[in-house]
């Protein structure tokens, strides 16, 4: 059975976007970060994401100015599968994307059951909000990183029951983000 993992980065205060949507705030790119990006994105999953995530990543990770920055994340996250869960889009133009407009509980139960790679959601907090209801998600990767925002919207926004969590793994970074590894508990 395929494991659903969740890679995000946050706020200190909690938040995964600023109020405009923003997050720029949370590409602190050194050596090591960008290491620990270039193996996360080696191509060992299937993407999953929401319209709007979807769109600011097909916007960046084709161009050359992605290979020229990040080679190995760039390369990495195109030859990827990637599905983007959307009732408005009616194509997708990036490769290895499929675009399913129905139910995402449903469909991404169904893509656990089936043979194959991992399924990563990056971003897409509306998609992390609403697996983590559904108790579909096996693993959270988030990254704190060292800013507080104010305000934005937090990953589990539509959450509305506790959910608890059992911390399995941290690794500090140089440039101050830390990751957290949780599985349900």
């Amino acid at each position: 059975m395929r494991k659903v993992r969740v890679f995000d980065h946050v706020s200190l205060d909690g938040f995964f976007t600023d109020e405009q949507s923003d997050m720029s705030w949370a590409h602190k790119h050194d050596e090591e970060w960008n290491a620990f990006a270039g193996g996360n994105a080696s191509g060992r999953g299937e993407l999953l994401f929401g319209r709007v995530t979807y769109d600011m990543m097909a916007a960046f990770w084709p161009t050359p100015q992605a290979a020229q920055l990040l080679p190995q994340v760039a390369a990495g996250m195109n030859a990827m599968r990637k599905t983007v869960f959307s009732r408005t889009l009616d194509t997708v133009s990036w490769q290895n994307t499929t675009l399913v407009k129905g139910g995402l509980v449903t469909e991404v139960t169904q893509l656990k059951q089936q043979q194959g790679p991992d399924l990563v959601i990056l971003g897409s907090g509306s998609i992390v909000s609403q697996l983590t209801h559904a108790r579909l998600i096996d693993e959270y990767q988030i990254v704190l990183n060292p800013i507080v925002l104010g305000r934005g919207r937090t990953l589990f926004e539509t959450v509305q029951r506790k959910v608890n969590l059992n911390l399995t793994k941290t690794r500090i970074f140089k440039n101050g983000n830390v990751v957290l590894w949780y599985e349900p508990a």
